[in-house]
């Protein structure tokens, strides 16, 4: 695929400017390819998004540069101008994705069952099961080796890579895009205490899990059913990879978790969250809309405001981290020494 400067600058609503070295046909040349400032090559447009790469701007070979109107006096090849570049790199990736389909048609491998409803533009790939009761509405797309359980519902245009396991009863809205080898709606984690011998009983989890439309779920992901009630993600969540989402939790609308986190049974999250990496979210609480734990976090008590939370020591010297060690071990034994000498002071 290729297309002018011309046309990509109408396709993500960029202002084309040429620059002054550059022939009044530039508009016409041809782009077939995305690449950075650093490694691009004539045909291929970058991207101007974080300004500590500006330097790059001059040495680029790149065909164009999307680019910020602040940053343009720097650029020195042709620019395609919006006020948010990273936006424009994203329209331009989707219009130029090779991704091919994750299946193409009804495999003979594919086993459906009788009562399996699909609707028009279903693809399934090999050796994926679709077992009764489920519903596929229009263009949905399954890749090799699904498990859909019964009764499952999976709305338009909503797509599902290799090796994903969707158990029973479980919803998903339309257009949504969901990576390998995830799993939704396997048990939570429910036990009943019994006795020294036996441990524990069993609990079966009679929710499930209902996912709303826009959403999109990494790679190896876990997303448990609901004890009773349904573990519930609401629309235009992302969730990245390798993320366990326990029973019953509430996601809101729009938030964001990236990888390795977990979020404990029960709890609600709000819309417009964020979540980074390793972040940890305790059981049955409750968090406000509009909230963002950095890296690493731990949040074992319910957030009210919205606003910037952190928590964790940041990797230091494997020296620098005995010694903070050390002193935290002592943190008692000054304190009540602080208390001491305060009573002295306070008696004089």
């Amino acid at each position: 695929m290729s297309y002018t400067l011309a046309e990509i600058a109408e396709h993500i609503d960029a202002k084309l400017v040429v620059a002054p070295s550059s022939d009044c046909s530039v508009a016409s040349s041809t782009i077939s390819s995305l690449a950075t400032l650093a490694n691009a090559k004539s045909g291929q447009v970058a991207f101007l998004a974080n300004s500590k790469y500006v330097s790059q701007l001059c040495a680029t070979k790149a065909s164009a540069v999307i680019i910020s109107p602040e940053a343009l006096p720097q650029c020195r090849v042709n620019a395609l101008v919006m006020d948010n570049p990273y936006m424009g790199y994203a329209l331009l990736a989707n219009l130029l994705d090779t991704t091919p389909a994750v299946a193409n048609g009804i495999h003979e491998s594919a086993v459906i069952a009788n009562d399996a409803t699909l609707g028009d533009n279903v693809s399934i790939g090999a050796n994926s099961v679709i077992e009764s009761g489920v519903h596929l509405d229009d263009n949905v797309s399954i890749g090799a080796g699904c498990f859909i359980g019964e009764n499952v519902s999976i709305g338009k245009g909503t797509t599902l890579w290799s090796n994903i396991s969707i158990y029973h009863n479980v919803v998903i809205g339309k257009a949504c895009l969901i990576q390998a080898n995830t799993v939704i709606g396997s048990d939570g984690f429910g036990y009943a205490p019994v006795n020294e011998q036996y441990k524990w009983h069993k609990i079966p989890q009679l929710g499930s899990v209902v996912i709303g439309d826009h959403v999109e779920i990494g790679a190896s992901t876990t997303i448990d059913r609901g004890a009773l009630e349904n573990t519930i993600i609401k629309d235009g969540v992302i969730l990245d990879n390798q993320i366990q989402i326990a029973h019953n939790v509430i996601i809101g609308e729009n938030t964001a978790i990236a990888a390795c986190s977990v979020v404990a049974g029960s709890t609600v999250i709000g819309k417009n969250c964020t979540l980074a990496g390793l972040v940890g979210i305790n059981g049955h609480i409750n968090i406000a809309d509009n909230c963002v734990f950095t890296a690493m976090a731990m949040v074992t008590k319910g957030i009210t405001n919205a606003g910037v939370y952190s928590s964790g020591i940041p990797a230091t010297t494997n020296k620098e981290w005995h010694k903070t060690n050390a002193r935290i071990k002592r943190l008692d034994s000054l304190t009540k020494r602080v208390k001491e000498l305060d009573t002295l002071i306070k008696n004089k």
